[in-house]
């Protein structure tokens, strides 16, 4: 224990040879709090109704890079806004250069089709061909029988 009861009267003290592990603890928790604070705010946080797929997902990289196309017909490049005549510059800052680089292109599904070509088109142009599609995950649905008895008939 950290103190005692001297039984022996004299002037030397005990040895503690315990590690108090409480401040240990305390920063631990500082540091978990904050973890927790901030993975929410690593992600992109752009509001998109994107359309749904059946399609199995395909492995992801490790950084992605995204290129939204919202309900107005604005682009964001990852979190932030970029205008269309500035898109090839400043897809070339963020990837170095690197044409090779997969760009996940996702867009609001009210967005028109000749929209999204466009901007499809905006990339091919800059030279970024690896162009990847993202929508939301869904279940396909089961096949209706062909065979189904009238509503009226009685077995």
């Amino acid at each position: 224990m950290a103190g005692g009861i001297r039984e022996h009267g004299g002037e030397d003290m005990a040895e503690n040879h315990e590690i108090n592990v409480t401040p240990f603890i305390d920063v631990m928790l500082v540091l978990l709090i904050i973890f927790m604070v901030a993975a929410p705010l690593a992600t992109v946080d752009i509001k998109v109704d994107l359309p749904a797929s059946t399609a199995k997902p395909a492995p992801r990289t490790d950084e992605p890079l995204y290129l939204t196309v919202k309900q107005d017909l604005t682009l964001n490049l990852g979190n932030d806004p970029v205008g269309r005549e500035q898109l090839a510059s400043r897809l070339s800052q963020v990837t170095g250069g690197n044409t090779d680089r997969r760009i996940f292109l996702r867009a609001d599904k009210s967005v028109d089709y000749g929209q999204f070509m466009e901007v499809m088109n905006l990339l091919r142009d800059s030279g970024y061909l690896k162009i990847a599609l993202v929508g939301l995950e869904t279940l396909p649905k089961a096949p209706q029988a062909a065979s189904a008895a009238p509503q009226g008939a009685t077995p």
